[in-house]
Order: C-alpha cells, then sequence, then structure tokens
C-alpha cells in the first residue's frame, strides 16, 4: 500500500504582509526534503481545519528552490482569512507536496511578470528564482488598491536596488490610477509583449491583461496563467481501490524517476487511480483535473479525458494528459514522467 501523499508540517514563523495578509514559513525537516522539491511557482495544498469542517485549499510558494519554503495568505474567503487569523508559530498543518505548471523553463529568460494583490505569490517565486539562479531580465506589472496594500513592498524594493540591472518593477495602484483598464495595461505591456509572461491575480484582472495582450503582437503560446478554483472534492482523501483486473483489461507502461514499470490498467479506472494502486508515486494533487500537479506525457496507445482546466491545445498536441482524469482507450497505453 501507498505511504499517505500528505504529511503534517510545523509552522516555523508568521510574517505579518500588509493587514489581512500574512507569509507562513513551513518547517521541512531533513528527511522530508526530497518529499518538498518544488519549482519556482509551484503551490501547495492545506488541510485548514474550519470549525464547520475542514477544507482543502492552494496556496502558491512565495519562496525559490533552496529558501526556507514559505506561502503568503490574503484573507479573502473563510479558509484564507482563518489562516491569517489563527496560524501561530508551531502550529502543525496538513499539506501536500508540491505542484503545478506556473514554472519557467530556464531562468535565464527574460520574462514579463504580471500580478495583482496576492497573486504576486508564485510571481514572487518566480523572481527570487530567476534573480538568484539565472542571467534574465525581469519586468513585473503589480496591480493592487493602494500602498498599504503592496504584498512584499518590501522585499521588491530590495531586490530592485540588488538587482538594479536585471529587474524593473511597475506599479499600478487603483488610488491613483483607477482600475487596470485595456487601454493602460497595453501602454504598460507594449515594450515586452515578446516575453515569456507568467500572469496571476483576480480573474477580471487576467482577463484585462489577456485583452490587452491580444491587442499587442505577443506569441499566444508564451502567455501562462496561474488560477485557482475552490475544490469540490477532498484531495486528502484516499482514492477507492480500482478493483481487479479482468480479461478485457489492458495495461500502461510508466516511466517514472527513471525506471520503467508495467501495471495492468483496470477498464473504467483512472490512470492515477491506477498507478497509486501498484505504489507508484505519481505526482497528484486535487484529482480533478484543476491544477495540472498529475500532468505526464503520453508516448504511445490512446486515452480520454473526462475533464481538463488546466492543459492548453498546444499542451494536448505535445502529448500531455492528466493522469487523475485519463481513462484508456486503446489496450495498452505508455506514459512519461521523466521528459
Amino acid at each position: 500500500m501507498a505511504e499517505p501523499r500528505h504529511r503534517e508540517l510545523s509552522v516555523a514563523k508568521v510574517v505579518v504582509e500588509t493587514p489581512d495578509a500574512r507569509t507562513l514559513v513551513l518547517d521541512v525537516p531533513p528527511e522530508l526534503a526530497d518529499w518538498f522539491t518544488h519549482r519556482p511557482g509551484q503551490f501547495v495544498t492545506l488541510r485548514v481545519p474550519l470549525p464547520e469542517g475542514q477544507v482543502a485549499r492552494c496556496y502558491s510558494l512565495c519562496t525559490a528552490p533552496g529558501e526556507p519554503p514559505a506561502i503568503t495568505v490574503k484573507a479573502t474567503g473563510p479558509a484564507s482569512s482563518w489562516l491569517v487569523e489563527h496560524v501561530t508559530p508551531g502550529m502543525r498543518l496538513d499539506v501536500l507536496p508540491p505542484a503545478g505548471m506556473f514554472t519557467p523553463r530556464s531562468a535565464d529568460d527574460d520574462l514579463l511578470l504580471v500580478a495583482a494583490g496576492s497573486g504576486i505569490t508564485p510571481v514572487m517565486s518566480i523572481l527570487r528564482h530567476v534573480l538568484a539562479r539565472g542571467t534574465g531580465h525581469a519586468v513585473l506589472v503589480y496591480a493592487n488598491r493602494d500602498p498599504e496594500s503592496v504584498i512584499f513592498d518590501a522585499d521588491l524594493r530590495a531586490l530592485e536596488r540588488a538587482h538594479a540591472d536585471r529587474l524593473t518593477v511597475v506599479h499600478w495602484l487603483e488610488s491613483e490610477r483607477g482600475l487596470p483598464d485595456d487601454a493602460g495595461l497595453r501602454e504598460l505591456l507594449a515594450p515586452y509583449a515578446g516575453r515569456e509572461t507568467y500572469l496571476c491575480g483576480p480573474t477580471a484582472f487576467m482577463a484585462a491583461v489577456d485583452t490587452a495582450l491580444r491587442g499587442l503582437p505577443a506569441p499566444r503560446g508564451r502567455l501562462h496563467v496561474e488560477k485557482f478554483v475552490s475544490l469540490p472534492e477532498d484531495p486528502f482523501e484516499e482514492a477507492a481501490a480500482v478493483g481487479e483486473a479482468t480479461g478485457e483489461d489492458g495495461a500502461v507502461e510508466v516511466e517514472l524517476d527513471g525506471a520503467r514499470t508495467t501495471v495492468a490498467w483496470p477498464a473504467g479506472a483512472k490512470l492515477l487511480d491506477v498507478l497509486v494502486e501498484h505504489g507508484l508515486a505519481a505526482p497528484s494533487s486535487c484529482r480533478q483535473g484543476l491544477c495540472g500537479a498529475c500532468t505526464t506525457r503520453l508516448e504511445a496507445g490512446e486515452v480520454s479525458m473526462l475533464n481538463n482546466d488546466v492543459l492548453e491545445e498546444e499542451d494536448l498536441a505535445d502529448g500531455y494528459i492528466l493522469a487523475c482524469q485519463a481513462m484508456r482507450v486503446s489496450p495498452t497505453v505508455k506514459i512519461t514522467y521523466d521528459s
């Protein structure tokens, strides 16, 4: 039987960022370092013990790989508000491993980073990584209500001073300029429209940025968007057993962590459930086709997906699928997590 996917981590430190935002620094013991390895821009899923019952919510890591891992939470709903109001150093939280696809291919690329409000969190992780480990230049366009609501204000100023030749930060404050609009955003983004672009923020803001970029000669494949939705099911619950294989069932060959394994894939079972049932440590988080944590590449065979709110047409054309939503169509299938 596979080990539980989540671990209980202690909160080492709580940092007050703004009146309604806190950064929670997580204490990951050395023996869990490999389990918690993350890429810049990824997120973790927490189990939040609300009075009316536990709920699962996703929160982006704001630190770069190699730094003490931390998430930043803004009080925008019951779960986030509970974390902001109640979490103190030493408190322990159930956490799923880092996941997500909102991560740059290279720290040496020139990037356009666009964020609003708490959408700065994964963008900050990417920015810290690029400045610390790469050679790329970064432009950050960051929208907020007023100066008091700017998360990471002091950190951004420090990064600007330390990397004046590689980082430009442009603030859009509603108290001074009103709500971000297409024309204003297009003017700000135009000089950098050809760069790999990473966007995170409220839905209306991201729609305005998308519209602004569509009015510029910006390649569509270079826009990467991070969006979170409420999880309708609890990803901490173990999946039900997939059942016994029958003569009509097929098989899947899996390349994972440098090893190839072939296991039976019963008819009517989801790929991720099959892998977990056979003790394979396939990455996953939401299990509902919403986060992309379980993405793998189809090398041979055919599958269908029940739901997909993450992968773009370009990803599908390259053979990427969501293991948590993949149903076998052909008798045999071959996938890889190592490329």
